[in-house]
């Protein structure tokens, strides 16, 4: 017998409830991990600090490992779940603008409002630069339109684009995450000695 998460355990009504609620505890666990510090977030560029590589990597095993553990328990349906669509040059154009972003102002998009909440100048000034964008970009969308929703892959994942097994794909990235962690290691040692 097949369950699913379903509006019988968690009525609709109650869906703006527990988004405030995931909210609010992301944003905490956010700012105990030091995530709305720029000098923390910048520091995985310059191999001083790699908790932001370390904590959205486990991120990611966890969640893929959790997901694939719930689909053979039969608890979820993983062809069932929504599949974000792959527009490959709104995908480059908009990682490119954000890293460039991220590297210049020490914040993502989530954390530069955990700095906001706690009165960060710097967090303020990103945000802004943010709302000036989104505000850019929805003025002259027809421009953009053809970027934007160019090269349209559909609802696809690379297992989907590769044919991979998913179990093999979650081990070897899994894999991956270790050997970086081990790498991050190393090369934050080397950088401490050189520069402290």
């Amino acid at each position: 017998m097949e369950l699913l998460i379903s509006s019988s355990i968690i009525p609709a009504q109650w869906d703006s409830i527990v988004a405030i609620c995931i909210g609010i505890a992301f944003g905490f666990v956010l700012e105990s991990s030091g995530f709305s510090s720029s000098r923390k977030m910048a520091g995985v560029f310059y191999g001083y600090d790699f908790a932001v590589l370390k904590v959205f990597f486990t991120a990611a095993v966890v969640a893929v490992i959790g997901i694939y553990y719930l689909d053979y328990l039969g608890f979820v349906d993983v062809t069932k779940l929504y599949i974000h669509p792959t527009y490959v040059w709104g995908a480059i154009i908009g990682g490119a603008i954000m890293g460039v972003g991220f590297i210049a102002g020490g914040f993502c998009p989530g954390t530069s409002l955990c700095g906001v909440a706690i009165g960060k100048i710097d967090a303020w000034i990103y945000v802004l630069g943010i709302l000036i964008g989104v505000f850019i970009f929805s003025e002259l969308y027809t421009f953009f339109e053809p970027i934007y929703n160019g090269y349209f892959l559909g609802n696809i994942t690379l297992m989907d684009s590769f044919n991979w097994n998913p179990y093999w794909t979650i081990f070897i990235f899994s894999i991956i995450a270790i050997v970086a962690f081990v790498v991050a290691d190393v090369v934050r040692k080397k950088i401490k000695k050189v520069f402290y």
